[in-house]
Formats: structure tokens, C-alpha cells, sequence
């Protein structure tokens, strides 16, 4: 068990030609030269920049947010701690950050939601962030990515070990956007009450996944993430019973009902301030959340389906659901065209493979525009945002606005986790 906190690498980018940082402070190079602040154009070659007072000096670089996704954009970010650069094949570089790991969780709160957030939900999420990362730094068993037959094409995208560092800096592993998003004593306050304080499973940190929105049931590990059953990882009714939708919404008819009629859930939040005071303004920007809709033309779901997945599959003529989770997210999902059929999964493909982004979930119906043989247009829609694996973060948003503390909102979504603190 690790017993002091550690210093965790982080990939802020990759793949550059060079990279432009501004230095706030002084700063010593590789071979012990001062640095003075102000703004130094680095190319491929490798380089480390220790600051002098790790408290106060600070560099800060320009990042690509939300890489691939609805949101994506560029923002200037700083951040504590020494920069290295990394050469890469092509002469190309890599900059990692080497932080504490308590100044990375704190960072990581204020990205993921807002520092305004009610202290019990900080609380929370830094102990779940906590607990995701450390479970990373275990030793981790070979995952398959892919699994292709003729017919089907499954693929992962679980988190694969980073080459040079421990976690990257955006959606892939957790945000992680500087101290720049810290400007709240008491978010600082709270994350600091929970410093060391790790959920655990069997005596070892929990993978502890998130996701923005559930959409009303938060889903299984299988179905988003691997074979594996994870005990902790499991469907829950997000709300004050624990009571799964009837009928089931692996069911056609019960998912359909579910987005018709939705109940009163956690994660149905409509309250602005609410929102406004746990949310990013990126993420203000996605209002339909909880419940969404899509349309795409034939036209557009066989190219997408050719250029996401390689595969002309000719116009798509029907989209059918082959196997569901409990939260009504598809693990795996037909597409029919007019030149053959394929089987795709899991989550995360079907999200991309039907999007030029990806889709807010898979927990989506369809019906259709047009002909039934042939149609013009298909209509997806949807619960949720994101795979719904672990806890919702609007829900246990709304939970802390009640009044909820920090504690049961890990028992609500965490069944079976330990609490322990690992260092002080």
C-alpha cells in the first residue's frame, strides 16, 4: 500500500513540433542553468524545468480541452510543479508535468466540475479521483482492445498504459486543467479534509469511473469498460430507493417508457443555479443531458460508419439493438446496410461510430423517417451523458444540494467500498 503521497506524471500533450511556455517564476534547466520567467519557444530536444520555490513558481502552455469530443476548444492553462519534455520519434515531444499528487487531485476537482461546488461534493469527487488514480498505478492485467470476426467488430477503449508518464491530462483519464481552475479557499479546504483518503475494495484502491450524467441508472462495468465483473461497478437506481425501472430497460419497451416518462431521479436536474455553480462554463454549454435527441440522414450514418469504422456497409437501412445493460446503454449494436451487416461494441464505439464527435451515450432507441425498408433518416434518442460507469456527477451534485453528506454519496454510488486513508 502506498503510505506518503507520490509524485504522479502527467501528459499534458503530445505529438508537438515545439511547444511555447511562459514561466512564472524562476526555474533551473536539466543541467542546473537559472531560467528566468518569461516566455521560452522549446523545440524536440529534452529538456526538464525544476522550479525554484515549488509553491510559488509556475509555467503555463497552451492545451486542447475535450480532444475528440462536443466540447473540445483551446485555453491557456498553468500549472505548479517541474515541466519536462519528452522527445518522440519524427522529432516530436511530449510535456509532462511532475506534480504532487494532492496539488493533481485538487486541479482535477475544480476541472471535472466547478470550485463553487457544495463541499461534500468535492469531497466526494476527490476521493474518487483519488482512488481512480492510485488503482491506475497498480499493476494492471493485459486487456484486450479489439475483438474482430467477420461479422462483429468489439473494441475497448479502457485506459492503456501512457508511454513516459502516469495519466494524460484530459477526458481520457480524468481533466486535469491547472491551478487555474483552483480559485476557492473553500474547495482548497475541502479537498484538503480528505487528503490520503482513498475508497478500497479488498484492501486495494478502488477503480472508482465517473460520468457526467447517468441519465436515471448508472451501468455496469462489463458493459462499458470489459469482461470482467467489478462488485463495486454495478447498476443502481439513481434516486432515494434503490428499486430498478420496471420493466427492465434492457427491454425495448421498458428503455422507451424510462425516456417517455423518466422519474424522479438525482441526475433530472433542471435548477440553473444548481447547475451553474457545479459546472464548467464548456459543460453549461450541453443542456440536454439528461434526456437527447439526434437525427442523422441515411447519407450521413453510412459515412460515418465508413469513416469512423472502415467498412462501407452501403446506405444504412436499420439499426437493431442486440444486447443492452441495465442502465439501457447498448453494449452492442447491428447496423444494416444495403451491402451487408456488423455487429459493433461496445459503448464507447457505438458512441463514435455514429457521431462526428461521439454521442452524449449509448442509452438511445431508434425510429426511423421515411420508408421502413428504406428509410430517409434515423432518430436516436437517448438518456445520459457519458457510460454511466460509477458515480453520476450531476447526481451526486444534486444529492450534496440536499443535503447529502460525502460519505453516502460514495455508499450510493460505491456499494461495498472501504474508506481508508492512506497517508496524512
Amino acid at each position: 500500500m502506498i503510505d506518503k503521497e507520490p509524485i504522479i506524471a502527467v501528459g499534458l500533450a503530445e505529438n508537438l513540433e515545439s511547444v511555447s511556455v511562459r514561466l512564472d517564476g524562476d526555474f533551473i534547466d536539466t543541467k542546473g542553468r537559472p531560467v528566468p520567467p518569461g516566455v521560452v519557444s522549446l523545440g524536440s530536444e529534452e529538456i526538464t524545468l525544476t522550479p525554484v520555490n515549488a509553491d510559488r513558481d509556475r509555467f503555463s502552455i497552451e492545451a486542447t480541452i475535450g480532444i475528440d469530443f462536443h466540447w473540445q476548444q483551446n485555453e491557456t492553462q498553468t500549472f505548479l510543479g517541474r515541466l519536462r519534455l519528452v522527445s518522440q520519434p519524427g522529432n516530436r515531444v511530449t510535456v509532462i508535468n511532475d506534480v504532487p499528487l494532492e496539488t493533481y487531485i485538487a486541479s482535477v476537482v475544480c476541472s471535472e466540475m466547478r470550485s463553487t461546488s457544495p463541499p461534500d461534493l468535492v469531497k466526494a469527487h476527490a476521493i474518487i479521483s483519488r482512488s481512480w488514480l492510485l488503482a491506475q498505478l497498480e499493476p494492471q492485467p493485459p486487456r484486450p482492445t479489439e475483438r474482430i470476426r467477420k461479422d462483429e467488430v468489439i473494441r475497448w477503449y479502457d485506459r492503456q498504459a501512457h508511454a513516459g508518464f502516469n495519466v494524460c491530462a484530459d477526458d481520457h483519464c480524468q481533466r486535469y486543467q491547472g491551478i487555474g481552475r483552483i480559485d476557492s479557499a473553500e474547495v482548497a479546504d475541502a479537498v484538503g479534509d480528505t487528503r490520503g483518503m482513498v475508497l478500497t475494495h479488498g484492501g486495494k484502491p478502488c477503480d472508482a469511473r465517473f460520468s457526467k450524467c447517468c441519465g436515471g441508472v448508472t451501468e455496469d462495468f462489463k458493459t462499458a469498460w470489459g469482461d470482467e465483473a467489478v462488485e463495486y461497478l454495478v447498476p443502481i437506481f439513481d434516486g432515494p430507493g434503490l428499486e430498478m425501472p420496471v420493466p427492465p430497460l434492457t427491454e425495448e419497451r421498458g428503455l422507451r417508457e424510462f425516456l417517455k416518462n423518466p422519474p424522479e431521479v438525482y441526475c433530472r436536474c433542471t435548477d440553473e443555479r444548481i447547475l451553474k455553480q457545479v459546472l464548467n462554463p464548456y459543460d453549461l454549454e450541453t443542456q440536454d443531458f439528461f434526456r437527447w435527441r439526434q437525427e442523422l440522414s441515411a447519407r450521413q450514418a453510412s459515412d460515418l460508419v465508413r469513416k469512423k469504422l472502415g467498412v462501407d456497409l452501403g446506405r444504412i437501412v436499420s439499426m437493431q439493438p442486440v444486447e443492452r445493460g441495465l442502465s439501457g446503454r447498448l453494449k452492442r449494436l447491428r447496423l444494416v446496410g444495403e451491402a451487408g451487416s456488423l455487429v459493433i461494441g461496445l459503448e464507447l464505439e457505438i458512441r463514435r461510430a455514429l457521431s462526428e464527435s461521439h454521442l452524449y451515450s449509448s442509452a438511445f432507441v431508434v425510429d426511423t423517417k421515411g420508408p421502413d425498408d428504406r428509410p430517409d433518416a434515423f432518430v436516436l434518442s437517448g438518456a445520459g451523458w457519458g457510460h454511466g460507469v460509477g458515480l453520476c456527477q450531476i447526481g451526486a451534485a444534486a444529492m450534496a444540494f440536499q443535503g447529502v453528506g460525502y460519505l453516502e454519496i460514495l455508499e450510493h454510488y460505491y456499494p461495498g467500498t472501504v474508506l481508508k486513508r492512506f497517508w496524512k
